[in-house]
C-alpha cells in the first residue's frame, strides 16, 4: 500500500467527519427552532458517544444524527450495535445527572440529507435490557 492511498483515505475520513459535524450543527439548529434546548453536543462516555442530548418540557431526547443521501441509508446506519452504545451512554448520562431520571427519556434520530431540512424521527428506537 502506497502513501497516496493512506492520504486519500485520510482525506475521505476528514471529509466524513466535517460532514458529520455540519449535520450535527444543522440537527441542533432544527431542534432549537422547535423549542428544544441542547444540553450536550457530542457527549462522550466510556460506552460511546451521543451526538445530541436535548430537553423540552419534561422530555429529554438522546439524539443520533445521520448524514446520508437517503432516509433508508440513514436508518440502516442506526444499527442494533449503535443503539446499544447510545443506550449505555444515556445510562451514564442519567447516572451523572440523576434529575434526568424523572423526565420522559427517549431515543430520536435526525436524518440530514443533501438540500433538505433535517428529518426528525421521534422514538426511533427503545432501550432494552
Amino acid at each position: 500500500m502506497g502513501k497516496g492511498q493512506i492520504t486519500d483515505e485520510n482525506r475521505k475520513r476528514q471529509r466524513a467527519q466535517r460532514r458529520g459535524r455540519f449535520a450535527e450543527i444543522l440537527a441542533a439548529l432544527s431542534l432549537q427552532l422547535r423549542g428544544w434546548r441542547i444540553l450536550k453536543r457530542r457527549y462522550k462516555t466510556r460506552a460511546g458517544e451521543i451526538d445530541l442530548i436535548a430537553k423540552r418540557g419534561k422530555t429529554v431526547a438522546f439524539v443520533e444524527v445521520k448524514a446520508r443521501r437517503t432516509r433508508e441509508a440513514a436508518m440502516e446506519a442506526v444499527t442494533p450495535a449503535s443503539q446499544r452504545r447510545i443506550v449505555k451512554a444515556a445510562r451514564i448520562f442519567i447516572t451523572e445527572h440523576p434529575k434526568a431520571a424523572f423526565f420522559t427519556l427517549r431515543f430520536d434520530v435526525v436524518i440530514v440529507r443533501p438540500w433538505r431540512w433535517p428529518e426528525w424521527i421521534r422514538n426511533a428506537f427503545e432501550a432494552h435490557g
